[in-house]
C-alpha cells in the first residue's frame, strides 16, 4: 500500500514533473501535485507526493527532509489525513437587529 506524504517550503517554480522527478530516486512515485491557488494559479510552495510503499515513503522522508533544493530546505513527512471541515458560513447567529420584533 502506498504512502501519501507532505512536502514543505517549496520554492514557487516547482512543477508537479519536477517533484516527480525529486521523490524518484527513492522508489515508485504513483502520483506528485504542487498545490496552486485557485484563483492565480500560483503555487502555494507545498504539494504531495504519494509513494508507491511505505519503505520508499520512509527513504525518501530520510533523504529529502531538510535537503535544499532551488535555495530551499524542504520540509518532508507522513501527510496528516484532510481534516473535515462544516459548510456554510460558519460563525454564530446574533449580532445587531431588534431582538423580539417582527422579521
Amino acid at each position: 500500500m502506498g504512502k501519501k506524504l507532505y512536502v514543505g517550503n517549496l520554492s514557487f517554480n516547482v512543477s508537479d514533473n519536477e517533484l516527480r522527478d525529486l521523490f524518484g530516486p527513492f522508489g515508485g512515485v504513483d502520483s506528485a501535485q504542487v498545490i496552486t491557488d485557485r484563483d492565480t494559479g500560483r503555487s502555494k510552495g507545498f504539494g504531495f507526493v504519494e509513494m508507491s510503499s511505505s519503505g520508499e515513503a520512509e527513504a525518501a522522508i530520510a533523504a529529502l527532509d531538510g535537503k535544499e533544493h532551488d535555495g530551499r530546505a524542504l520540509k518532508v513527512n507522513e501527510a496528516r489525513p484532510k481534516e473535515n471541515r462544516s459548510g456554510g458560513y460558519g460563525g454564530g447567529g446574533g449580532g445587531g437587529g431588534r431582538r423580539g420584533g417582527r422579521y
